[in-house]
């Protein structure tokens, strides 16, 4: 049954121009350029810098067809969230769709496990922000920096959406930049014959003359998916850009459309030049892939060099999850499944008490990373389940509007998904497994026992609604 609160036709015609009342709605400020580059920015992050070498050592080269299988995947999600969008350009998006094709339940679960992610994520970059500006002030507390880029990231989603989308096209493009220059330069000492390690000299053979493409096993390769799905995290942040986008009839296709490939470029691509110069068996000992690269092209200050890009990388990636978990948390809060005091938007046009939420949450992982010396751990593992379930409540939520939309004989969507309806049912199969492979290994078993928890918690939360629905039928009365 359709939620009555659900009104898509009103939300998405609000005019840009209009003044936010204290429960007002969003303002549209963000351009095709600005969504096309934080769909990007937000899928390249710690993922790629740091986190690429995890994937390398459980899978060796064949890492390289990890990231094709899982990127196709997240192309098919990314899709099916992109013909949602166009249908119903709402704030909240794929929280909204679930709600009104698969129930309020559904929406609740979807809506509030997005955030969750969003928060982990956030807490996680504040952490690893405060680390490396140790590189450069040693013996400096931790929590001066992290109160600094809290306060920094409170003032940029405080103010016009369109601020937001400037800064975080900026920071994208330093991020792709160093990509860019590490992918020339390896290039070049393939090229000229540089070798950055003794025993092995630059040439794409190396790709399986060092014990072979499938150096592990078919296991390690598939051990390899939890980490290469976690690095695609953040990508559906792109849907929740659709109720403040200027011309979302445009630019969520030309964002869907571009941004995977140029994901998988960097990654595969990435990987291919850094594993083709240098032992994968090595990669990542003593430093980051990155410096070592750098360093061969005979950069002295390849440490600063990195440390600039991964700092801009922790805060575009802050930035972006806070933006994402605000938007979604105020589309929750219309539809009675948050608070109502999060429907309140400030004379900018900006989700005040969302923004605000989310800073207290930062400070809340603070705390938890200094009480607890493996918090991160537990971190990582959450947002890998709560990431694959939210990319499996999107793709059950197409499909059920699909099948919807066929019982109503409506026509084709403005922007339906290729190979209807094979490729959603492949990528949804594959999803599964990624979940069921999370159970399989020690180290992500973890994310699991945690992930039910948190599914427990949210059947015991979900009841409280109803008040919160309630109050807000009343008010809207």
């Amino acid at each position: 049954m359709q939620d009555s609160s659900f009104t898509p036709q009103h939300q998405a015609t609000t005019a840009p121009d209009a003044a936010p009342t204290r429960e007002g709605s969003l303002r549209r400020g963000l351009t095709l350029r600005h969504i096309r580059f934080i769909a990007l920015g937000s899928a390249i992050g710690t993922g790629l810098f740091l986190g690429s070498a995890d994937a390398i050592q459980f899978a060796g080269p064949s890492v390289l067809l990890a990231y094709v299988i899982g990127g196709a995947a997240v192309f098919m999600v990314m899709r099916a969230m992109g013909e949602m969008a166009m249908v119903h350009p709402v704030p909240g998006s794929f929280s909204d769709y679930a709600t009104q094709y698969l129930g309020r339940w559904a929406g609740f679960v979807t809506g509030w496990s997005f955030a969750f992610e969003m928060a982990l994520v956030a807490v996680a970059d504040v952490t690893a922000f405060s680390l490396y500006m140790r590189f450069w002030f040693p013996g400096s507390p931790s929590w001066v920096w992290i109160v600094a880029v809290v306060a920094i990231i409170m003032g940029i989603n405080l103010m016009k959406v369109k601020v937001y989308g400037e800064v975080e096209f900026w920071l994208t493009i330093v991020k792709v930049g160093a990509i860019i220059a590490m992918i020339v330069g390896g290039i070049a000492l393939m090229l000229f014959g540089i070798s950055l390690h003794d025993e092995v000299q630059p040439s794409v053979t190396n790709l399986w003359e060092q014990g072979g493409f499938f150096p592990h096993g078919f296991t390690g390769f598939l051990a390899c998916f939890t980490v290469v799905m976690f690095a695609f995290g953040g990508v559906e942040t792109i849907g929740i850009t659709a109720g403040e986008a200027e011309n979302p009839e445009k630019s969520i296709p030309g964002a869907v459309n571009t941004v995977p490939v140029r994901i998988l470029l960097f990654y595969v691509l990435t990987m291919g030049v850094i594993m083709s110069l240098y032992p994968w068996s090595n990669i990542g000992d003593g430093g980051s892939p990155f410096v070592q690269i750098f360093s061969g092209l005979g950069i002295p200050a390849a440490a600063h060099i990195l440390n600039v890009v991964v700092l801009t990388a922790a805060v575009s990636a802050i930035n972006s999850d806070i933006y994402g978990a605000g938007r979604m948390l105020y589309g929750l809060a219309q539809r009675g499944l948050a608070p109502r005091s999060f429907t309140r938007v400030s004379s900018r046009g900006t989700p005040t008490m969302t923004v605000v939420a989310m800073g207290l949450v930062l400070v809340v992982g603070l705390v938890v990373n200094l009480l607890f010396e493996n918090a991160f751990l537990y971190i990582a593992t959450l947002v890998t389940f709560a990431t694959v379930l939210v990319w499996v409540m999107i793709l059950v939520t197409h499909l059920a509007m699909r099948r919807r939309r066929r019982l109503d004989g409506e026509g084709p969507s403005p922007f339906p998904t290729p190979w209807w309806p094979v490729a959603s049912w492949a990528a949804l199969a594959f999803m599964v497994f990624v979940v069921v492979l999370l159970g399989f290994f020690e180290d992500t078993r973890m994310s699991l026992i945690i992930g039910a928890a948190w599914l427990i918690l949210l059947a015991i939360l979900y009841p409280l609604t109803r008040r919160t629905r309630a109050a807000s039928e009343s008010a809207e009365g």
